[in-house]
């Protein structure tokens, strides 16, 4: 069910592991089922492209179906490409991880699983204990001990068995494996179940029907373990092996440079872990689990590599949240970040269709963004309407 039982004896400590399973479906055969015209397709037509039998097995809370937002202007400067934001903060507990908890949820109430157990930086965790509680599921959670208190407080909110760990997020990944694999319990884990990769792929399929049918020109993404970035490639991938699309969007892999080891490796064989250290904790990894599938999406289908700095990451999220009202945590504001850094070195064409994938909402990490504004000091209420002048 998790790793290739074959390619996973090839995997050592401190390594990306190999094996990490890829759903394919019968093409050929789901061609049969979508009209010949596609405006007429309605979203349960994708059930055919999802490892779940009925859309009843989702539950009550809905993941996925987020706006696309435009924007014309940054800054009252006007933008000489089409930009719009796709905003997975507003997914039930505020991160794109709602996609995957979402799916692996439906899949193991089909099965009749009752307990799952994950690995996350927090967003992960929060996100399963959420559509755990909905469904009637037990979550059992290890994160590091040092993530945001904003999403700690969030898995336990849920009632999920929250596990702090005296370590990284790649410690909490190797005791929920070992957990798994001592009990059994199901895991939820990126690049150990293949099914949140096709959970995370539904950004695609929604992307394809919010643009018309079509897939945009630029699509960037915040990358830490790859497990986002491959979900966006196999969604569209999908749409390719259907032909609803006739080419694959230049997507943008967007990496903090305190933890850029996808971009560090990408054209090397041999992988060398640089421990990690950013503002942007969910995209904070040294080991990128899911590393070997995302670098072969990225070389298969001529993808980018951006590298952006806390201090650009910072920024971004400032000029996101005061030119669009859209708050969002360090790590999605790194995609932000990406466009703009390309943006400004004149890589974007005119009239291209560019998409900005944001992945968290900022309240999962107030901390993160301190360092960019100043609360005022208390006034004294009469002395402020006596020296109060409208700006």
């Amino acid at each position: 069910m998790y790793l290739c039982s074959s390619c996973k004896t090839k995997n050592t400590a401190g390594q990306p592991p190999f094996g990490v399973l890829k759903t394919e479906y019968y093409y050929e055969e789901i061609k049969k089922q979508f009209c010949s015209d596609v405006a007429n397709n309605i979203a349960a037509d994708w059930l055919a492209l999802l490892p779940i039998q009925k859309p009843e097995s989702f539950g009550n809370l809905v993941a996925g179906n987020t706006p696309l937002i435009p924007v014309d202007s940054i800054d009252e400067s006007k933008l000489p490409f089409n930009l719009w934001l796709k905003d997975d903060s507003r997914n039930p507990t505020f991160s794109f991880k709602d996609r995957a908890s979402a799916l692996v949820s439906a899949w193991a109430k089909e099965q009749g699983i009752e307990t799952i157990v994950a690995a996350s930086t927090g967003n992960a965790g929060s996100s399963i204990a959420g559509i755990c509680a909905s469904q009637g599921q037990k979550a059992i959670v290890c994160v590091p001990a040092t993530a945001p208190k904003a999403k700690l407080t969030q898995i336990l909110m849920y009632g999920a068995q929250i596990v702090p760990v005296a370590g990284t997020y790649d410690d909490a990944f190797d005791l929920s494996v070992a957990l798994t694999e001592k009990t059994g319990v199901f895991n939820r884990n990126t690049a150990y179940n293949p099914f949140t990769i096709e959970g995370k792929k539904t950004v695609s399929f929604e992307l394809f029907e919010q643009f018309g049918n079509k897939a945009p020109d630029k699509i960037f993404v915040p990358v830490g373990d790859g497990v986002i970035i491959s979900g966006v490639y196999k969604g569209f991938e999908d749409l390719l092996k259907l032909g609803l699309i006739d080419k694959m969007p230049v997507i943008v892999a967007v990496q903090a440079e305190g933890s850029c080891n996808l971009a560090k490796n990408i054209n090397s064989d041999n992988f060398v872990s640089i421990p990690s250290k950013t503002v942007a904790d969910s995209i904070s990894v040294d080991i990128p689990r899911n590393y070997w599938m995302a670098r072969h999406f990225l070389l298969e289908y001529a993808g980018e590599i951006t590298i952006v700095s806390d201090t650009e990451i910072l920024s971004a999220s400032s000029v996101l949240s005061k030119n669009t009202g859209i708050f969002a945590e360090p790590a999605a504001a790194a995609a932000f970040a990406g466009m703009l850094q390309q943006n400004k070195a004149g890589l974007l064409g005119n009239n291209e269709i560019v998409c900005v994938l944001l992945t968290g909402s900022g309240l999962k990490d107030v901390n993160g963004v301190q360092s960019v504004i100043e609360i005022p000091n208390a006034v004294q209420p009469s002395e402020f309407l006596e020296k109060f002048k409208l700006k």
